[in-house]
Parts: C-alpha cells; sequence; structure tokens
C-alpha cells in the first residue's frame, strides 16, 4: 500500500493590513501638490492630513471631514468634477483630515477601538492647530460629512475649535434622527453579532462566498435593485440597517465600481455610542467616568450656545439614513438658541453620500457650500 506524504497545501489566509500606514490616495492633482504630513492625533494614534497646495499664497483654507468608513478620497474622485476642484477654482486652499474612522486606515478593521469621544477631543482639534499653525491669521473653514460633521459638533460645543470663519455640515448635525427599522435593526444586529464578528465589510471579493459574512450579503441582496454586492451592502442596506447611503442614479459608472474603495468595514463596537446618541436626539458624550473626557459636553445640544461661528446644514431631499435630522437641527436652534447664525439647505433628488460623490453634484450642492464660503471670507 503507497501512502501520500505530500502535505496539504495550507488555505490561504486572507490579508489584512495590521499597519497604520495610509493607503494612498487616489486623484488626477500633479502630485507636487499634494502634500501629505505625518500627523498624530494627542493620544499617539497616526491619522492622515492632507494639503493640497493652491499654487498661489494668502487664499482662506478649508478643512475637509469624511464620514465614517470613508476617507478623504470621497472629495477628490478623479471620474468627476469633485469639490476639492471647486474650492481650487474659487480661490481656497483645501486640507483633508483622514481620521480615526477612515478606510484609509486600518482601526474599524484591526486596530483599538475608540468612540466618537476620541476624534472630538483629540482627531478634529489637533488637525485644527496643526492647520491654523501653517495658515497664521488666514480664515479657516469646515466642510463636515456625517458622522464627520456629528464629531464636529461635539467639538465646537466642547470649545476645542473656537474662531473658524465657518462650518457647512452635510447630512446631520446636532439632533441625530434614524427611521425606527435602522434603528432597531442597528440594536438587534448589535447584540446578535457582537460575539461573532466585530465589524460588516463591504467587499464581498475579500470575503468569499464561503465565510461567516455571506448571510448578511445574502440579506442586503433582498429587493435589491442592482447586482453589485457591495452596492446592496451600502443602497440597500447600509451595512444591515435597513438604511439606504445614496440615490442609486446620482452615481456614475465609475464611482458606482469605486464603492468598495471609497467605504470600507463599519465597526460594530461603535454602534453602543451610536445607539446612545440616537436614543438622546442629540451628540452625547460616551465616557461618563474617565477624567481624559472631561471637556466634552455630556450633551452637545444642551451646549449649543458656544457655538460662535455661521453653520450652513446641508441635507439631500431623499437622505434615507438621517431623513430630516438636519431640518430637525435647524427648527430645534431657531427655538433654543435664536441668537446663533444657522441656516438649513435641501437639495432635492440627492441622499447622503451623493451629495459629494454625485455626478452632478458640482453644478447642485457645490454651489451651496461656494457660496456660503464667500460670504464669510
Amino acid at each position: 500500500m503507497i501512502f501520500n506524504t505530500t502535505p496539504a497545501p495550507r488555505r490561504r489566509l486572507r490579508r489584512v493590513r495590521t499597519t497604520t500606514a495610509l493607503r494612498p490616495l487616489r486623484h488626477r492633482l500633479d502630485p507636487a501638490r499634494v502634500e501629505e504630513i505625518l500627523f498624530r492625533a494627542a493620544d499617539g494614534v497616526r491619522l492622515g492630513l492632507t494639503r493640497v497646495d493652491p499654487g498661489e499664497s494668502g487664499r482662506p483654507a478649508v478643512l475637509l471631514l469624511h464620514g465614517h468608513t470613508a476617507s478623504a478620497d470621497m472629495f477628490l474622485l478623479p471620474e468627476t468634477r469633485n469639490l476639492v476642484d471647486s474650492l481650487l477654482d474659487d480661490g481656497y486652499e483645501p486640507w483633508l483630515l483622514d481620521w480615526r474612522g477612515s478606510c484609509r486606515l486600518p482601526y474599524n478593521e484591526t486596530g483599538q477601538r475608540y468612540t466618537y469621544d476620541d476624534v472630538a477631543l483629540y482627531d478634529i482639534p489637533a488637525a485644527v492647530s496643526h492647520i491654523r499653525e501653517r495658515i497664521g491669521e488666514r480664515p479657516l473653514f469646515v466642510v463636515a460629512h456625517c458622522i464627520g460633521s456629528l464629531t464636529l459638533s461635539l467639538s465646537m460645543t466642547a470649545g476645542l475649535v473656537p474662531g473658524l470663519a465657518g462650518v457647512v455640515s452635510q447630512g446631520v448635525f446636532l439632533t441625530p434622527k434614524l427611521a425606527g427599522r435602522t434603528s432597531l435593526r442597528m440594536s438587534v444586529a448589535g447584540e446578535l453579532l457582537k460575539s461573532r464578528i466585530d465589524h460588516i465589510p463591504v467587499d464581498f471579493r475579500k470575503v468569499g462566498l464561503w465565510s461567516k459574512y455571506t448571510p448578511l450579503f445574502a440579506l442586503a441582496s433582498r429587493r435589491a435593485t442592482c447586482p453589485d454586492p457591495t452596492c446592496q451592502m451600502l443602497h440597500n442596506s447600509a451595512w444591515g440597517s435597513g438604511a439606504s447611503l445614496f440615490v442609486h442614479e446620482n452615481l456614475s459608472d465609475a464611482t458606482h465600481d469605486r464603492l468598495a474603495e471609497l467605504l470600507g468595514p463599519a465597526p460594530l463596537w461603535i454602534l453602543p455610542h451610536l445607539r446612545r446618541i440616537e436614543l438622546a436626539r442629540s451628540v452625547v458624550r460616551w465616557h461618563e467616568t474617565d477624567g481624559r473626557y472631561r471637556s466634552l459636553p455630556r450633551n452637545a445640544l444642551d451646549a449649543a450656545a458656544r457655538i460662535d461661528t455661521p453653520v450652513l446644514l446641508l441635507a439631500g431631499s431623499e437622505n434615507g439614513l438621517w431623513l430630516d435630522s438636519q431640518k430637525l437641527c435647524h427648527e430645534v436652534l431657531a427655538h433654543r438658541q435664536p441668537q446663533l447664525d444657522v441656516r438649513y439647505t435641501e437639495i432635492p433628488g440627492y441622499g447622503h453620500l451623493d451629495t459629494f460623490l454625485g455626478r452632478g453634484a458640482a453644478l447642485d450642492v457645490f454651489g451651496h457650500i461656494l457660496d456660503f464660503l464667500a460670504e464669510r471670507r
């Protein structure tokens, strides 16, 4: 009898980034104009900060903040006229922060855990401080999307980023509001899945058919009109929450094909903080006893009087994630803090992400941003 002594081939393990090296940005700018800055938050976490050289000095600066699991890539789409293009042409100096929730960094999937308190306390103030060291007395604006905007509101009401020339908040600011179905799914999924997985991926090609994530992709595909699994996970399900992140028709084919690159895995361990925020209908601090976070208000809405800059609240009329959170925020602030300079603009026919990723965003959305900045530069 002949025995086969050749060892069976080992199963190939999926490669996961474990270093804090930033994934390269994709853009069509002259590489000499894109300055990647070695940057760490005050607690030592490696972040990404990018400056786009406008070619002349003295311009007002604009800091761009992405949403959770997105990255600075969302403002630099090479396949369309993007927000950085518009800012450069209109006389601004763009700065882009990849905070610790960026998919250009590994923290959502393999890094140390964090809460939105960390972003508000460490990431955003450190970026603002660094930019001000570089620009001196020039005006500094902020354009923030989704969780980037939500955490910015916590930084602002803590008094950690005073003196901004103006803030554009897209999607959600001080009064988060989710659909009841979305809120319920987030709670149930968090409890049922936390013992098996710690994040929900969006790229089916990376996890494969026979994986523990397959049922999640199958659930996301129910009643989906697009055959792409990543689109189903984001447009049809928003990481299993039942919400929708964009109006499908507003994306170009090139952007649609890049969704798995533009949006990364969503960590489940952030859900308790997000759930507390949603239940309070306000941005609330997670850490109650840790003295490091004492400078953050327990409830940002209650501390809104500390906002010292004009704010433009933007939202798509078809926002399938945060619904009418921005309209609610405008109404609440008009009633509770009428001295604040806050306005609300709704973009017809747009959802959530497509306000920046949409092929027509330069025509339909960016003009509102540029007009607001021009009034205050």
